[in-house]
């Protein structure tokens, strides 16, 4: 085999780029392919903001007129200068160590040609792009979130010299829908929370008036996040283009946010029905019927997704899960939610973790993804 890397520079380019995931897990029943419009929205310089102070290249391999492979290279403008780091991402090939090696050294090269020590990943341009590599919990179904990948290219990283970085688990619980007993003492736990720290359950008429709140929902993602692994700050444009982007199409009873008495919000939630499946049968396109799967199981499903989750730091153990816990329980029942998947979560952030432990798991397999680190050199430079 004789490998070509070739850099992707237009459009056209970028659509293969995307395309080349969809023909490598055809068939694969645990793979959720993206869809095509949000893709080349992240990778369009013109709508993405990440592109005012991030730069980003992307190659793909060929063995001949085959492509066997794809990478995009992300130098984070603040993060390069803070710790001179260079990021991969959107990383797939087949299973040979010709590819997977060549892919890797050219983001390195470039990365060297810009004075960068480190390159770490898979990562986006933001902690809301595609971030880890698939290593234990192949059985499972990925989320709209998440991406999936075959168990050899955690080999081909080691392999390459790289080290684990950080991990992110998921939980998936199952929901004991209709339990009064439940019911009861998530009501107590809740109302005596609300009486004593002065906050509660934000009550929503409809989904237009969820968009009132969520600048403040990004400004405390900003806030908590910030010590978090590949987290950097979102900026003014960046937070329009994601609330843009998702809090167009929200139910107001799966978007759980705590106020206090002055109506600020301390706390929130934003979860999502599962779009899993009906991506699926999109096949990855919106247009022109893809939608109809989506707006299906928008409003008629059995499985709710996390998105996003935080609390200001002196509210987190102030109560905060108990009046979560009671609104969620509430829409669970109301919509007939069975299971609840978490979305990533990294391994040693136990405050978020600690709101599965005491539910039954809806699965028999750990869920675990990895970010690789190396320094730039070594094999594969």
């Amino acid at each position: 085999m004789s490998i070509e890397i070739k850099e992707i520079t237009n459009k056209k380019g970028l659509r293969e780029f995307v395309k080349f995931q969809w023909k490598l897990y055809s068939g694969v029943d645990q793979f959720v392919p993206p869809m095509m419009e949000f893709e080349m929205s992240t990778f369009n310089k013109d709508k993405n903001p990440a592109f005012r102070h991030s730069q980003a290249r992307f190659w793909m391999a060929y063995d001949g007129d085959k492509p066997v492979g794809r990478i995009a290279g992300i130098i984070h403008g603040e993060e390069s200068k803070e710790s001179k780091h260079i990021r991969f991402g959107w990383i797939d090939f087949i299973d040979d160590p010709e590819v997977s090696k060549a892919l890797i050294g050219s983001v390195e090269k470039w990365g060297k040609e810009n004075g960068l020590v480190k390159i770490h990943g898979p990562l986006g341009f933001t902690d809301l792009d595609f971030e880890g590599t698939l290593v234990d919990g192949f059985g499972q179904l990925a989320t709209q979130a998440t991406m999936y990948n075959y168990a050899y290219y955690k080999d081909h990283f080691e392999k390459m010299g790289f080290e684990k970085a950080a991990d992110w688990t998921e939980s998936r619980i199952k929901v004991p829908l209709g339990d009064k007993e439940l019911e009861k003492d998530l009501e107590r736990k809740a109302n005596l929370v609300s009486s004593r720290y002065g906050m509660h359950i934000k009550e929503f008429k409809s989904g237009k008036e969820i968009l009132k709140y969520a600048p403040q929902v990004f400004e405390m993602l900003n806030s908590t996040y910030s010590h978090l692994y590949g987290f950097h700050k979102l900026d003014e444009e960046q937070v329009k283009y994601f609330i843009d982007q998702y809090f167009g199409f929200v139910q107001k009873d799966f978007i759980l946010m705590v106020v206090d008495d002055n109506d600020d919000v301390v706390g929130f939630a934003i979860t999502f029905p599962s779009l899993s499946r009906a991506f699926k049968k999109a096949r990855g396109r919106m247009f022109p019927f893809g939608f109809l799967h989506v707006l299906k199981a928008f409003y008629k499903n059995d499985t709710l997704d996390f998105f996003l989750i935080a609390a200001k730091e002196e509210y987190q153990k102030k109560g905060f899960n108990a009046l979560l816990w009671k609104r969620l329980y509430w829409a669970c029942n109301k919509h007939k939610i069975k299971q609840i998947f978490s979305g990533q979560m990294l391994e040693d952030n136990t405050s978020v973790n600690n709101l599965w432990t005491k539910y039954d798991s809806a699965m028999d397999e750990e869920i675990r993804r990895r970010c690789f680190q190396k320094a730039i050199g070594g094999d594969a430079a």
